[in-house]
């Protein structure tokens, strides 16, 4: 089984480019009510996944920045904190689960670092659950 099977396409999640603010980052992630986004670079390629936790950092550690002027600060300027590898779109579900079980989903790039999209936790806990079960059937 490989990263294939369960990958959700670019076009279908929510990402976000390294030119774009803080503000557009919080605004996004709370409507979607979530705590990571991949980053991406305007060629496409994945440099990374801000997390909540790297836009508190930054409002922490800048003096004088409040909610209202973090559309001054661009997400290449917001330090990542934590560092959510990406794995190939020919890598096989055991170096996936490897991943998800420090991050709540795994990116997919193709061989030349372009991002094509994530794996969520969520498809492989399922995945390896009917297998669990099919077992206890046998």
């Amino acid at each position: 089984m490989n990263v294939a099977f369960f990958l959700i396409p670019k076009k279908d999640i929510v990402y976000l480019k390294e030119n774009a603010t803080m503000r557009q980052a919080l605004e996004r992630m709370e409507y979607h009510s979530y705590s990571a986004v991949p980053l991406i670079n305007n060629d496409g390629k994945y440099i990374g996944t801000i997390t909540e936790g790297d836009l508190l950092w930054k409002l922490k550690n800048t003096p004088g920045l409040t909610f209202h002027n973090t559309e001054d600060i661009y997400l290449s300027d917001v330090e990542q904190h934590v560092q959510n590898l990406p794995v190939t779109i020919d890598a096989q579900i055991e170096d996936l689960i490897s991943r998800a079980v420090v991050q709540n989903f795994v990116p997919v790039v193709d061989d030349q670092q372009t991002f094509i999209g994530i794996v969520r936790r969520r498809e492989m806990i399922e995945y390896c659950s009917q297998l669990l079960l099919q077992r206890k059937v046998e």
